[in-house]
């Protein structure tokens, strides 16, 4: 695949809108793909989260669990791959929030996954939580970190090809 074919989709949604089922369909007609995993096995909740997520993708995906260097992850794909998802960047942006305590001045994973969507090794499909269309936030580190999901999702639209809102199952193509 040359570079010109080389796509950046953000599909971006709210929970449980399909946005990870659109990711899949759209990778389907590839036979080298990727999946990059971000989620962290924390608690009950979340290992079943991961489990279902698993069950869900067949095995033509080689899958790649990277809570925190994701741009280094990318980078990192075999050669033959041809298109990679990469589920959640919310999460992944919450296990940064996490590990820098509430700051990511210092985050040089940030700036290393942007570098690297300059010039995607294959076309990579970002899947993303638009948190931003509810209420408020009461607390301090809640706000803090739908703010810098609002801003992650803001710089990936801006560099993307394509982004895709999904909203009951159905997606909505918004940048194309």
């Amino acid at each position: 695949m040359n570079t010109r074919e080389r796509k950046v989709t953000l599909i971006v949604g709210g929970s449980r809108s399909g946005k990870s089922r659109h990711a899949l369909h759209l990778a389907e007609p590839f036979a080298h793909k990727a999946f990059i995993a971000t989620a962290l096995p924390i608690d009950d909740e979340m290992k079943q989260r991961i489990v279902t997520h698993q069950q869900e993708r067949d095995a033509s995906f080689v899958t790649i669990e990277e809570p925190y260097t994701l741009g280094d992850a990318i980078k990192a794909l075999p050669g033959e791959t041809e298109i990679a998802i990469i589920d959640c960047l919310t999460v992944w942006l919450g296990n940064l929030l996490y590990k820098y305590e509430d700051s990511l001045a210092d985050a040089e994973e940030i700036n290393s996954f942007f570098s690297v969507l300059q010039h995607p090794p294959c076309s990579l499909i970002l899947v993303s939580n638009e948190v931003g269309l509810g209420i408020i936030p009461a607390d301090p580190s809640t706000r803090l970190f739908r703010d810098e999901a609002g801003s992650l999702n803001q710089r990936v639209a801006a560099v993307a090809n394509e982004v895709i809102f999904t909203i009951s199952g159905i997606p909505i193509k918004i940048k194309a």
